[in-house]
């Protein structure tokens, strides 16, 4: 979780909201990746799927069964929905996301009974220092900057 974090770190140095993601597997680091949704103007440009993306093409197989994903956010229903798809083994997450989670918050997609895969679920892996992250992110761009006006992202 600590590399994912510092991916996390990177995306917030761009303006981007601070999600970081690893997709490992056997202990090896497949793939990291970072938000870029603002960056590359992409909706689907979260950490999360880049990494899952990367790490499929490394491995030369969209089944991703062995693979344990690190995310210092829970997953979006994007996110967590490809992690169904790509069959990914294990989900390891940072910090719950109360308006857009899509594993303990609002929905639970990588472990609904109706799909034909199930992912595991370890939950507060650094949570604090993930959720600390993020706070500090959105508090900037509360922030006034010297003119009085609001912080914006691109």
């Amino acid at each position: 979780m600590r590399l994912a974090l510092e991916e996390a770190r990177r995306a917030y140095l761009l303006g981007e909201v601070p999600v970081g993601a690893l997709v490992v597997v056997k202990g090896q680091v497949l793939a990291r990746a970072h938000n870029l949704r603002e960056t590359s103007r992409d909706a689907s440009a979260h950490a999360e799927f880049l990494a899952l993306r990367e790490a499929a093409r490394q491995l030369g197989d969209w089944r991703l069964n062995e693979a344990t994903v690190y995310v210092t956010l829970e997953p979006c229903p994007m996110c967590a929905g490809a992690m169904v798809q790509f069959r990914v083994g294990e989900l390891v997450y940072g910090t719950r996301d109360p308006k857009a989670g899509a594993v303990d918050s609002l929905l639970d997609l990588v472990r609904d009974v109706r799909f034909n895969h199930r992912v595991s679920v370890v939950e507060g892996v650094l949570a604090e220092e993930c959720g600390c992250l993020l706070k500090d992110f959105f508090r900037s761009l509360r922030k006034p900057d010297n003119d009085g006006e609001m912080a914006e992202l691109g």
